[in-house]
């Protein structure tokens, strides 16, 4: 498969990254993609259209919290963006309802989408009976059976939920299957992909409708706390959240942006989805970026007890923010999640999802080297999905 850029008319790469590495059959569907989403932009009915189904469906503007607890525990300033608090309890309706009215903009109505954690599988959902748009949402089988509740939520929502099987039988699989039923279907399907990965223009779109986390943020924590953070931090799994957050303070070189990759069991057996400490360029889903692949190009199998972050590749914005050193990319481990979690819980009485818990959880790690800073955690999802899992691995101890 080789890159195709003619006709685009937006750039379609990030740095060195990014690109659209798609079969021709879906270069129409993707030109036309781009041309609904830069004449959207710039059309004030739809942006006051999206801006008011953001604020009165989904409950924006989301608040920025002081979790002065916590913040006593760990001995730096830490302030947490809710997106947990958005309707359907994550930051993933932010996209969901921006890619949703473009299909309607464009004729489409039957909508595709692929999930791990679910979050983006009920946004999508939601989204769709809001519209009355036809939803069909792939989910790997293993995800699925630790995501139960998010399954029944997509279900009761009106949504065909389709298991994928095969591989991993997670969020990956999901979206291959995702993507050949888009190439069945082009004409009169739109496949609403949840993270800011994938051929252009997904990275870029997705981006562009999450940039309302940072947005936000910056202006609430100027308000409420009187300067900027001395840190911006987020999981990372395909990056949708990292990238809203850092989009609102990229340009303040002194705020620090970190993003939080899932360090698994450990980093150094493999058990991990950690793309910047041992992954290689590569292209997959459409997209050069970082990924875990073999010396023959073989994408590597995952780990994370998130469902939401065991993706072996990571948005292209995130690699190019990386190699240009304006973002640093770590990683908490399964363990340190965990632990991320019952602080919150116990602290603060917020129950995160296990992806944010990994951001808080490297918070907690680095409570020496950030003493004393301002630190703001995009809480991107809350926890109740994650009960079983948690209990499951604390044995009863959570």
């Amino acid at each position: 498969m080789t890159e195709t850029s003619l006709a685009f008319q937006a750039p379609t790469r990030f740095g060195a990254y990014g690109g659209a590495f798609a079969p021709e059959t879906l270069m129409a569907a993707l030109f036309e993609l781009e041309r609904a989403w830069l004449e959207a932009r710039a059309d004030d009915g739809f942006r006051a259209e999206l801006a008011g189904l953001l604020r009165d469906f989904a409950g924006r503007a989301t608040p920025l919290f002081h979790a002065r607890r916590l913040s006593d525990e760990l001995g730096c300033e830490v302030w947490l963006k809710r997106e947990d608090l958005l309707h359907t309890g994550a930051h993933k309706l932010n996209n969901t309802l921006g890619q949703a009215l473009l299909a309607q903009r464009m004729g489409k109505h039957r909508i595709l989408a692929e999930t791990g954690a679910g979050q983006h599988g009920v946004a999508t959902a939601a989204a769709c009976a809001l519209l009355g748009l036809e939803c069909r949402v792939y989910m790997g089988a293993v995800d699925a059976a630790r995501q139960a509740p998010n399954l029944q939520r997509m279900r009761l929502l009106g949504a065909e939920i389709a298991l994928v099987e095969h591989g991993q039988a997670t969020l990956k699989d999901a979206i291959n299957e995702a993507m050949r039923d888009w190439v069945g279907e082009p004409d009169t399907t739109h496949y609403l992909l949840g993270s800011a990965l994938g051929p252009h223009p997904f990275p870029s779109i997705v981006a562009d409708f999450q940039r309302v986390i940072g947005e936000e943020a910056r202006e609430q924590i100027l308000a409420q706390a009187g300067g900027l953070p001395d840190v911006a931090a987020a999981c990372v799994g395909g990056g949708s959240n990292a990238i809203g957050l850092f989009r609102g303070f990229v340009d303040d070189e002194e705020v620090e942006l970190v993003g939080v990759e899932a360090g698994g069991e450990d980093v150094e057996n493999d058990r991990h989805a950690a793309r910047f400490a041992s992954g290689e360029p590569g292209v997959l889903h459409g997209s050069l970026t970082y990924l875990l692949q073999d010396a023959d190009g073989q994408v590597l199998p995952t780990h994370s007890v998130s469902a939401g972050l065991d993706y072996p590749a990571v948005g292209p914005e995130h690699a190019a923010l990386r190699d240009a050193g304006r973002a640093r990319y770590t990683y908490a481990k399964d363990s340190e999640a965990l632990e991320g979690f019952q602080l919150l819980a116990r602290l603060e009485g917020i129950l995160p999802a296990l992806e944010s818990s990994h951001a808080v959880g490297w918070l907690s790690s680095e409570r020496e080297a950030l003493a004393k800073k301002r630190v703001l955690i995009n809480l991107s999802g809350r926890g109740d999905k994650d009960l079983e899992t948690v209990e499951r691995v604390l044995g009863g101890e959570a």
